[in-house]
């Protein structure tokens, strides 16, 4: 798309996108891409940058973009974007289950018991008549969550409605004397689960709500979906190594126009930031560990 002053060239994706790919019918080429690429850049004298992301650094898609900047005289930078989490399904649920951290296992076995003793409820929501209060139940606990307000706060009200039609929600929510305090969205589609949305009320962390959930939705997914691939899509949290053997990264891809002035600038800036990075690294590590020393 372009943006403002037709400056920068961007892939279709957001901050909603886990993973970016260019529609690349089979047999085109680095050098189709690059013909695509040059056009681009002629039409729009004031081009300064392309920039695509998040993509697999490993995909065909990546490579063609690669090379076909190089074919037209721009250098590419790949960039990291973030990590991603994904378990294999290789195994039935009880395997599984038994493969989790003896932490994880104990924390699911002690507070399921915890929770249903104190009324506490677990439910999943697929569509049809529950789905307008499954929806509303995970705006409650969302809004209770760490998390900051949705920019678009009817984007997942109506990505819920689209994935129960086409049978692809799982909408898992915990409750307690009739009040939602979890919710977790799932998305099921091509043998896969992606973990899209997750939030519980800070209130009632001591229940370990979002852990149960979990494990509630990955048995469902296992056993019922049969899913051969289950992705925590976005980030390096620390707990989804508790239910995850595998990690990925998504990585970018940004090239400079330097025939524009923000081109070179941009170019420029990338080139010196790349060079000393290594240095800064080495200062900051320098840093902490005279810190650790003054402190002893």
């Amino acid at each position: 798309s372009k943006l403002a002053l037709s400056q920068e060239v961007r892939s279709l994706s957001n901050f909603y996108t886990s993973l970016y790919s260019p529609l690349i019918c089979e047999g085109v080429s680095a050098n189709d891409m690059a013909s695509l690429l040059s056009t681009i850049r002629k039409d729009h004298a004031s081009l300064a940058t392309f920039r695509f992301a998040p993509m697999d650094p490993e995909s065909s898609g990546y490579r063609i973009l690669m090379e076909a900047f190089r074919t037209i005289g721009l250098i590419p930078f790949g960039f990291f974007c973030f990590g991603n989490w994904y378990q294999p399904v290789q195994e039935d649920w009880p395997t599984y289950l038994k493969n989790r951290e003896g932490t994880t296992r104990s924390t699911i076995k002690r507070m399921k018991k915890k929770f249903a003793a104190d009324g506490g409820t677990l439910s999943l929501v697929l569509g049809g008549e529950n789905l307008e209060k499954g929806l509303a139940a995970y705006e409650h606990v969302y809004a209770k969550s760490w998390k900051v307000p949705e920019p678009y706060p009817m984007f997942v009200p109506g990505l819920m409605r689209t994935c129960a039609e086409n049978g692809w929600l799982r909408l898992g929510l915990a409750w307690l004397d009739g009040q939602p305090i979890a919710a977790q969205i799932w998305i099921v589609i091509n043998n896969k689960a992606n973990i899209y949305k997750l939030a519980y009320d800070e209130n009632f962390r001591s229940y370990a709500p979002g852990t149960l959930l979990t494990a509630m939705l990955m048995e469902h997914a296992i056993v019922q979906d049969m899913v051969l691939e289950v992705d925590y899509l976005i980030g390096d949290d620390p707990y989804k190594r508790s239910w995850m053997s595998h990690r990925r990264e998504r990585w970018g891809i940004i090239a400079y126009n330097p025939r524009t002035l923000i081109g070179f600038l941009g170019f420029a800036t990338e080139v010196t930031f790349r060079a000393f990075r290594p240095a800064i690294a080495q200062i900051k590590t320098l840093a902490i560990h005279a810190r650790a020393k003054l402190t002893v």
